[in-house]
């Protein structure tokens, strides 16, 4: 496997760009190519069978670009596809699951953890599972929040609406006391601000895109993947959607500033 190869990204919108962009700052050498289902969004309101098929047209796509790993920047897609296309790939594939509910267990003091995501993430149970695993006396408290995702996409992200539906969505979260919040979707971190405000200081809000990079970087360390400093950045960054780039481009700028040269349309479902 060529060290230089670029890493695989996907995600059904705009949210994954979260993670990569944790992945630009903790592994500034390493090429990307970012996938957004931006046709097919939402996740969390489709089967699980639905996102698997999904999830295999992306990766067959993203192997076209001949990279070395492949990042589920989706946490949806991460609970319902992850382990069924590890065993399909001959490269390392990894989630934001697993990073993310590492993190919550460490970060909580009363073990109370909430966890906020789409219907598919919080219906599948895969948050507390995990973090039950870490520590069996945990008490995890699931709130799926289907409406954050298309707020987002809309960047609606500092908005009245926003505010209004993140109240409801959070007032079951603080009743339950908990000290620790798990953005379970990879669009949450966007509406940070507002969930900080809502929830208060004294919780602290775990984002998974971080960790996963840093999960990123020690695997491919680990597997001799990692690239070495190089002068070449021609096209570093490469991004892709199913459909609407130009407004895809248009949000991912505001995200990332500078990174993002062009977006490129490609039908999907061809793979």
């Amino acid at each position: 496997m060529d060290r230089n190869a670029p890493v695989g990204v996907f995600d059904s919108g705009v949210g994954g760009l979260t993670v990569a962009r944790e992945i630009m700052r903790q592994l500034p050498e390493e090429r990307i190519i970012y996938f957004g289902d931006t046709a097919r969004l939402p996740y969390g309101s489709k089967s699980r069978d639905t996102v698997i098929r999904y999830s295999r047209q992306i990766i067959r796509f993203l192997r076209t670009m001949d990279v070395k790993a492949i990042v589920i920047a989706c946490n949806t897609a991460s609970s319902y596809a992850l382990e069924t296309v590890q065993a399909e790939t001959d490269i390392p594939v990894i989630g934001v699951i697993n990073a993310g509910a590492r993190t919550a267990v460490k970060s909580t003091h009363n073990g109370k953890i909430g966890v906020i995501g789409t219907e598919g993430t919080i219906g599948s149970g895969i948050y507390t599972e995990v973090m039950r695993k870490m520590r069996p006396d945990i008490k995890v408290y699931g709130k799926s929040c289907p409406l954050f995702v298309p707020l987002v996409e809309e960047g609606l992200l500092h908005d009245s609406v926003t505010d209004e539906i993140a109240s409801r969505y959070l007032s079951e979260l603080k009743g339950k006391y908990i000290d620790t919040l798990v953005l379970g979707c990879t669009h949450y971190p966007l509406l940070r601000s507002t969930l900080r405000r809502l929830m208060g200081e004294e919780v602290t809000l775990v984002n998974p895109a971080y960790e996963t990079a840093l999960e990123l970087r020690s695997l491919l360390r680990q597997q001799k993947l990692d690239r070495p400093e190089s002068s070449l950045e021609e096209e570093k960054y490469q991004f892709f959607v199913s459909d609407l780039a130009e407004k895809f481009t248009s949000f991912a700028t505001a995200i990332l500033p500078g990174q993002v040269k062009e977006t490129r349309k490609i039908h999907i479902e061809e793979y």
